[in-house]
């Protein structure tokens, strides 16, 4: 039985890239901190759903925040898993864990972002599947939580991954007075 039409070109599309774990600021280079930025800046200016809600977005509005993340980059708190493509970054995703006792189970995915260039090749997947392996296999975290920014799309993508809409907050990010959206909470568990 042959694929469909349609599963055959995404099938040629997708790619393989390499993904890497990094768990201190110490392994960020100065070319991939710089990667990291560019690509923050292009998902944001075309429209993605990545932490800056106000396109377009300068270098001077990123880096700040983009080095506060990675600061913040500690193996028992929060990582970064990055998708590579030969030199180029394809995409990157953080995972964070808060410490305190009664939360220590669950962990809480930000930023997942796939540079423009790579999108729709299977970049976004492949890091949320190297995610949910790091909680699972080297964390032993039990399930992962995300809020979602509404009418994106982002519930279908992340529901072919497993994960499953637990609630929303309704109206709660206005980004102007004629566009108001929940907020999706979503969850994967068991990891």
């Amino acid at each position: 039985m042959s694929a469909p039409p349609e599963m055959l070109l995404r099938m040629k599309r997708e790619i393989v890239p390499d993904l890497v774990q990094i768990t201190g600021v110490r392994e960020v280079t100065p070319g991939l901190r710089r990667q990291l930025v560019d690509c923050w800046i292009a998902v944001t200016n075309s429209g993605g759903a990545a932490g800056f809600p106000f396109p377009p977005v300068r270098d001077g509005e990123v880096t700040p925040v983009a080095d506060e993340l990675l600061a913040g980059l500690h193996p028992a708190r929060s990582r970064l898993v990055v998708a590579t493509c030969g030199e180029a970054l394809a995409g990157w995703v953080v995972l964070k864990l808060d410490p305190f006792r009664l939360v220590a189970h669950w962990g809480t995915v930000h930023h997942l972002q796939t540079h423009p260039g790579f999108r729709n090749r299977g970049v976004g997947s492949a890091l949320m599947r190297e995610l949910r392996r790091i909680a699972r296999d080297e964390l032993g975290l039990e399930q992962l939580r995300l809020a979602a920014r509404g009418e994106e799309g982002l519930e279908e993508f992340y529901g072919r991954l497993g994960w499953r809409e637990v609630g929303r907050w309704p109206g709660a990010l206005r980004f102007t007075p004629d566009d108001t959206r929940d907020e999706v909470l979503m969850l994967l568990d068991p990891l």
